[in-house]
């Protein structure tokens, strides 16, 4: 690895930044809209498996008791 002074490696850094595209407005908001949507479907997903687990255990530790 070539060692770099101080000054020549935030020259460097500077210019990787320059190269970072930032995402716009509205993917930021469509990006979030997403995400809260397929979080909002997981979650409701998990609930009905665990609601179907539950119900399945609660039968069977029925018929041991």
């Amino acid at each position: 690895m070539a060692k770099v002074s101080p000054g020549e490696y935030v020259n460097q850094v500077r210019r990787e930044a320059g190269k970072v595209v930032w995402p716009t407005r509205k993917e930021t908001v469509t990006t979030a809209i997403m995400v809260l949507i397929l979080t909002l479907a997981l979650a409701v997903f998990f609930f009905v498996v665990d609601s179907g687990f539950s119900a399945i255990v609660k039968q069977l530790l029925g018929l041991l008791g």
